[in-house]
């Protein structure tokens, strides 16, 4: 009996173990790179939770579309110029009881970029402007939106350098072309008539095309000064930027202020 059985064990097939070299090689070349540096470390989950193939399948893919998604954000926030580091998430809500956080997280859904809406944040230096804008505009880029940031004097800059450039060429800039351009402090020092007028022509273009999202120290009451005192003209951005746009107004304290608030309380305190 002993000698039949052995005869029976050693006619059965072995099992090899599986190659998974090979099989990293194929996920590989069929352009699944991601799935195959995950692939070891998902079967030897997959053994431990005794998952099914659908789930181990789904796990992998799921890696896969992770990693090329986190590279596709990081390109685009690198082709974007948003400053590093200014994340919502980072934003003291608490300091600045003004700002409506639920807005902010209606407005996060980039729901208004898709629309090609406009977005204004006004208020006095300091109070997490900037930090909104470009916490909204990482929140675009994550949803799939093109974005491009631009303080407003770069801005002006490149108007000028490309206002002879011929209206083929034209649309290809990234002002023009993103579907979020973020304009930066704005306000701090008024327009001549040609930057005005170019500046006009930025906005018109971009009505109904693209999304805008300015942020700016000046009352909208106050563009007429800042635009050149051309009434008309100033009448004609405001008509095309305040049609269907969201306007947050800050008031509240500036975040630089309370900081150096906090260095003198520590400098001040006894030894």
């Amino acid at each position: 009996m002993s000698i039949a059985k052995n005869t029976a064990t050693l006619a059965r097939p072995i099992r090899k173990a599986p190659d998974l070299e090979r099989t990293r090689q194929s996920l590989a070349t069929v352009g699944l790179g991601f799935a195959a540096q995950a692939l070891e470390a998902a079967l030897t989950e997959a053994v431990r939770d005794g998952t099914t193939v659908q789930a181990f399948l789904d796990a992998l893919l799921a890696a896969e579309h992770g990693e090329r998604e986190a590279r596709r954000v990081g390109a685009a926030l690198r082709l974007s110029s948003l400053p590093p580091g200014l994340s919502l998430g980072a934003f003291d809500f608490g300091f600045q009881p003004s700002v409506d956080r639920s807005r902010i997280d209606t407005l996060a859904t980039s729901a208004w970029v898709k629309a090609s809406q406009t977005l204004l944040i006004q208020g006095p230096p300091g109070v997490g402007k900037t930090h909104l804008a470009v916490g909204l505009g990482v929140k675009a880029v994550e949803q799939g939106f093109s974005a491009q940031f631009y303080r407003f004097d770069e801005l002006l800059i490149a108007l000028k350098g490309d206002a002879h450039v011929p209206p083929s060429r034209l649309r290809r800039k990234k002002y023009l072309s993103t579907a979020l351009l973020i304009i930066d402090e704005m306000g701090f020092e008024p327009l001549d008539r040609e930057e005005a007028s170019l500046f006009f022509r930025l906005v018109t273009y971009r009505y109904g095309r693209g999304s805008i999202l300015i942020t700016t120290n000046k009352s909208v009451r106050d563009w007429t000064e800042l635009l050149a005192g051309d009434e008309v003209l100033t009448a004609a951005i405001l008509d095309r930027l305040l049609h269907n746009a969201h306007v947050i107004n800050i008031k509240g304290r500036s975040y630089r202020l309370r900081d150096l608030d906090h260095a003198l309380g520590e400098r001040a305190e006894p030894r």
